[in-house]
This record gives C-alpha cells, sequence and structure tokens, in this order.
C-alpha cells in the first residue's frame, strides 16, 4: 500500500503543473512588460504596437502567407540546431549552410534541363547535399584539426557569402547589367508551386513540418539520438562506453547541414526564383535564438518559430503606421529569450541543479578518433 494518500499525491501534482506554468508565463510577461515600457519611453502607444505587430502577421491571407513563407527557412534551421545542441555543438555556421544549399540548388536549377517534376526534386536534393557537405567541413575542421566549432563555422559563413556573391557578379552574372542584387530568375519549370498570388509553396511548408516531426522522433527514441545526448552531456565518459564521439559530432553537424541546406534550396525555388545575395535573411542566427527559448526540444521549435516570424513580418508595420523602426521586432524577441535563460537559471539555482546537468555542453573535451584511424585525448 501506498504511505502517501491519493489526494495528497494530485495536489502535489496540480502544485508541480501550476509552478511549471508560471515559471513559463512569468519570463513572457516580464519581456512583454519590458517592451511596454520602451514604447511608452519612445512615446508610442504600447498596445496599438503590439496589435500593428499581430495584424501585420496574420491580419489577411496574404499576410498569413507571409508569415508562414518565413516559417519555413527558420523551423528548418531550428530543428537542425537542435540536433546539434544535442550534442553540446554551437553550430554557428548554419548560416553559411543555408547559402550553400541554395547555391548547390542555383546550379542544377540553371544547368540541368527537363521538366519541373525532375528538375525540383534534383534541385531540392543538391540543396541538401550542399548544406550537408558544408556542414561536415566544419565538424572535421573540429574533430581533425581541433578548431572550434564556433570559430570554423563563422569562417566558412564569410566563405559561402563570399562565394555567393563572385557567382552573381561573376560567372552568373546578368547579361549586360552591372548588378549584386541577383542572377538571372531560372526556368519556370524550376518553381515551386505556390499557393494562389503568394509565395507560399505548400510543398515547402509540408517538407519542413515533416523535418521538425523527424527531429522529434529522432531525438525521442531513436538509438542514433540516445547516444548523440550522451555524447553531448558528457562526451568523456560517452567515449569510455564506446561511443564513437567523432563519427556522432559528424552526424550531427550533417543531419542540421542537411536541414539548412534543404532551407537554402526553398528559398531560392520558392521564393526569390533566382540566387541572391542575403539569402539566409539572418535565419540561422535567428534559429539559435529559437531553440534556446524551446530549451532545446523538438516539441515547441514550431509554435515558438512561429511566434518568431510573426514578430519579424508584423514589426514592419510598425515604421508604416507609427514611423517607429522594424527592429523593435528583434528587441521583442532578444528580451524574450534574455528572460526565458534568466528563469530557467534561476528554477534550477533553487532546485540546486547544476547547469551542467541540464544543458549541452561544449565537446570540445570529447576524445575523438584520430586520422590514423585511433584514438587519442584532447591532452595528448
Amino acid at each position: 500500500m501506498s504511505s502517501r494518500p491519493a489526494p495528497a499525491r494530485d495536489s502535489n501534482r496540480l502544485g508541480d503543473l501550476a509552478a511549471r506554468t508560471g515559471s513559463a508565463v512569468l519570463p513572457v510577461a516580464l519581456a512583454l512588460g519590458v517592451v511596454v515600457m520602451l514604447l511608452a519611453v519612445v512615446g508610442a502607444p504600447p498596445f496599438q504596437a503590439l496589435r500593428l505587430i499581430w495584424d501585420g502577421s496574420v491580419g489577411s491571407g496574404n499576410k498569413v502567407a507571409q508569415t508562414l513563407t518565413a516559417w519555413v527557412p527558420l523551423a528548418l534551421a531550428a530543428a537542425g540546431l537542435v540536433v546539434t545542441f544535442a550534442a553540446g555543438l554551437w553550430n554557428i555556421g548554419v548560416e553559411g549552410q543555408i547559402v550553400m544549399g541554395g547555391i548547390a540548388a542555383s546550379f542544377v536549377a540553371r544547368e540541368l534541363p527537363g521538366p519541373g517534376f525532375v528538375l525540383i526534386p534534383a534541385a531540392l536534393l543538391a540543396g541538401v547535399v550542399g548544406g550537408t557537405l558544408w556542414a561536415v567541413l566544419v565538424g572535421v575542421l573540429k574533430t581533425r584539426g581541433r578548431v572550434n566549432e564556433i570559430f570554423g563555422g563563422l569562417g566558412l559563413d564569410f566563405v559561402a557569402s563570399g562565394l555567393a556573391v563572385y557567382l552573381i557578379i561573376g560567372p552568373w552574372h546578368r547579361q549586360g547589367i552591372a548588378s549584386t542584387s541577383g542572377t538571372e530568375l531560372f526556368r519556370t519549370e524550376s518553381y515551386l508551386p505556390a499557393y494562389g498570388h503568394t509565395t507560399l509553396s505548400l510543398v515547402a511548408l509540408v517538407l519542413a513540418a515533416l523535418s521538425v516531426v523527424a527531429v522529434f522522433f529522432l531525438m525521442r527514441g531513436t538509438r542514433f539520438g540516445l547516444r548523440l545526448k550522451a555524447v553531448g552531456r558528457n562526451p568523456r565518459s560517452a567515449f569510455l562506453m564506446g561511443i564513437p564521439t567523432g563519427r556522432y559530432l559528424l552526424g550531427a553537424f550533417a543531419v542540421c547541414g542537411a536541414m539548412a541546406g534543404l532551407a537554402g534550396g526553398l528559398q531560392v525555388l520558392g521564393v526569390h526564383h533566382k540566387l541572391v545575395p542575403a539569402l539566409s535573411g539572418g535565419y540561422g542566427f535567428l534559429g539559435i535564438l529559437v531553440v534556446l527559448l524551446a530549451g532545446f526540444r523538438a516539441s515547441l521549435i514550431a509554435p515558438i518559430a512561429l511566434f518568431f516570424v510573426m514578430v519579424s513580418v508584423g514589426s514592419t508595420q510598425l515604421s508604416l503606421r507609427l514611423n517607429l523602426d522594424s527592429a523593435l521586432g528583434g528587441v521583442l524577441q532578444g528580451v524574450l529569450v534574455l528572460f526565458v535563460i534568466m528563469g530557467t537559471g534561476w528554477r534550477r539555482r533553487r532546485t540546486g541543479i547544476a547547469p551542467e546537468a541540464a544543458e549541452p555542453v561544449a565537446a570540445a573535451a570529447a576524445p575523438v578518433e584520430s586520422p590514423t584511424g585511433t584514438t587519442a585525448s584532447p591532452e595528448g
């Protein structure tokens, strides 16, 4: 028999649920409060500004389509980052992986003849391959060259962006026009089918949703996901237990790069219909904020990414209607993430949980396989 009555257990469960709900709602309320105060300081009507953000993102069918179009690359980038964060990796290079995916997809869209049912899958597959290879390069620099993934990723971001600009003004330049606005438009056979007269592609929307679901199940119960979490939590112990940490780190980069490359391919085929310099649009860096706000959980990626793009898309109305800079939307996003992180740290401090016990840790100290096939630790 249980030593504690059932009503007492139910009461404790309700108390725990209320505490968790309150700890989740409080950071959001504080962030909104800070934004309201900032708006009041600059002399703008706070609630009108928030209403304009709402109306600007979901106020009409076209605006909803625009919001969902922006959700696709952000959700893909954030879903991929969940995998690398689980491995203890800060994949800052996801921006470059989006660009390389777009470049690879653009190459196929420009050079491959044939009908759309052949051209579109081939271009998207090329985007996945391009993003994957670029991400694996960051992983190789880390596991073989001992280059921190933050530095390697940032460096390759610049290389990818520079390559895109070179192609736009060089080999793929528009005939008779000196412009960095983009390449010539692709053949219409390569365009993703759009919903009505909008840029929203149901194909892109479904692919992004399926990718988020795939990451959820990958990290929830597969052998790869469980081992990857073990590598992220304690890479040295995972290595001593026989898990090939180097391979799993490369695998995490590959999964993230594939999703980032798919995002780049969807951008060039479904939104721009050409290669443009600012292809990534900051979605990679914004994806990091989404993952932080989601607490590294794939189940929360879709709604939080939707909230972020609603703020980004809707904040453009602030400059049109209230003469405020649309960057205020970024302030709201940043303040919200800051308060959530502070709230998470406060809860862990109260419960006595060490930060390293609940967060992905950097895998810099993980022993990895050496180029000769043996294994070595960082110390030697």
